[in-house]
């Protein structure tokens, strides 16, 4: 993939054939030759592989990738654990458990960044109304979450968003139903991953996806000015033909 770029810096499409369009057409001959000739490193390779493993928390994988490549981590490989076990008790709507083990890990990350703070107080709130704890999500959010709501007005939007869910007897289904849905603890157990992960001087996201995005970006643009051998699918990265 960090071949594309070099060809695309390296190649003159005043040089190919025109097309009736005003395009001009890069052969696939041309366009492959242009790859071989670009001499990518082994070992900024491996360092993108582990930057995904060691963000997305891959624990076992990232530590039999050092081995085999020699590549070396830049947090210890025995943080990702406590790390997914955050993002596991998240998952699975234990988030008193989750707070705790943050907590384990680094309380300066919830004492200072208040609005996960919140959230993590708003998805238990939103636990205890999946539950049907319907007089102790009302404490908990009259003496927890409100007073956090008056000085904060994106918390209190937050807050009556999810206080809403009990007015409605089939919640599941009610306009705020989406606040129930696994997608919400998803988005939650990213957001403690991210803060985490920064806590410990680390990308809280990975390199790989972003280097995706900005081939297609790179592709689209292409397209405008040239017809040459696509990437079609991500997946194989495999050169589809020359569309003329």
């Amino acid at each position: 993939m960090s071949q594309f770029w070099i060809v695309l810096g390296q190649f003159d499409p005043i040089q190919s054939q025109s097309m009736s369009t005003s395009k001009k057409v890069i052969a696939r001959e041309e366009w492959e030759r242009k790859l071989k000739e670009v001499k990518i490193r082994k070992d900024d390779v491996n360092k993108l592989v582990m930057n995904f493993l060691v963000t997305e928390g891959y624990a076992d994988a990232a530590e039999k990738f050092r081995i085999e490549s020699g590549t070396e981590p830049d947090i210890d490989l025995a943080t990702i654990t406590d790390r997914m076990a955050v993002k596991k008790a998240l998952q699975s709507g234990n988030v008193q458990d989750a707070i705790e083990k943050v907590n384990d890990l680094n309380p300066e990350i919830l004492d200072t960044n208040h609005q996960l703070y919140f959230h993590l107080q708003q998805q238990r709130l939103i636990e205890l109304i999946r539950h049907g704890k319907i007089e102790e999500a009302l404490e908990f959010a009259q003496g927890e979450l409100a007073p956090r709501g008056k000085e904060n007005r994106s918390f209190l939007e937050e807050l009556e968003r999810t206080v809403a869910l009990l007015a409605f007897e089939d919640v599941e289904n009610c306009p705020y139903g989406e606040l129930l849905d696994v997608s919400q603890r998803l988005k939650t157990a990213s957001e403690v991953n991210a803060a985490i992960l920064t806590s410990q001087s680390h990308e809280k996201d990975p390199k790989l996806p972003s280097l995706l995005k900005m081939l297609i970006w790179a592709q689209n643009q292409l397209d405008e000015k040239a017809a040459y051998p696509r990437i079609n699918d991500l997946s194989t990265a495999a050169l589809e033909d020359t569309a003329i």
